[in-house]
């Protein structure tokens, strides 16, 4: 199957065209879309059929293959701390809940000042994992 970009695609007149690695542009109606899709951004990396068209080639059964970054993709990197910083602060965390492990052993829970502490310490590290 023919790979190439989209070069252009206009989703209020429901066409666009895709600049094939090979150098034909080709025809991309919204009816090749994948499901789901009602637009597609210029520069995404496109997998799709052709047949003859009444004007020429034109792309069906398209699939994505890597789409651009979103917005939203590029905030959540933009919130998460650099990796080597949490490398660090993962074995912090590591060191903080073995303590809280070793109390639990004696059969103690830790002390309310410092289960708010250990709780606090989590929330913070699960935001982290999920760019919250």
């Amino acid at each position: 199957m023919p790979t190439g970009k989209v070069k252009f695609y206009d989703a209020d007149k429901g066409f666009g065209f895709v600049s094939g690695d090979d150098g034909e542009d080709v025809f991309l109606p919204a009816a090749a879309l994948p499901e789901g899709s009602t637009t597609l951004k210029a520069g995404t990396r496109l997998e799709y059929s052709v047949a003859a068209g009444r004007r020429g080639a034109q792309a069906m059964h398209v699939r994505v293959l890597d789409p651009l970054p979103s917005v939203a993709e590029a905030q959540l990197a933009k919130r998460r701390r650099p990796a080597e910083e949490m490398a660090v602060i993962v074995e912090d965390l590591i060191k903080l809940l073995d303590k809280t492990s070793n109390d639990f052993r004696r059969g103690r829970y830790p002390d309310k000042r410092e289960a708010a502490k250990v709780a606090s310490v989590l929330r913070a590290v699960a935001g982290q994992f999920d760019g919250a």
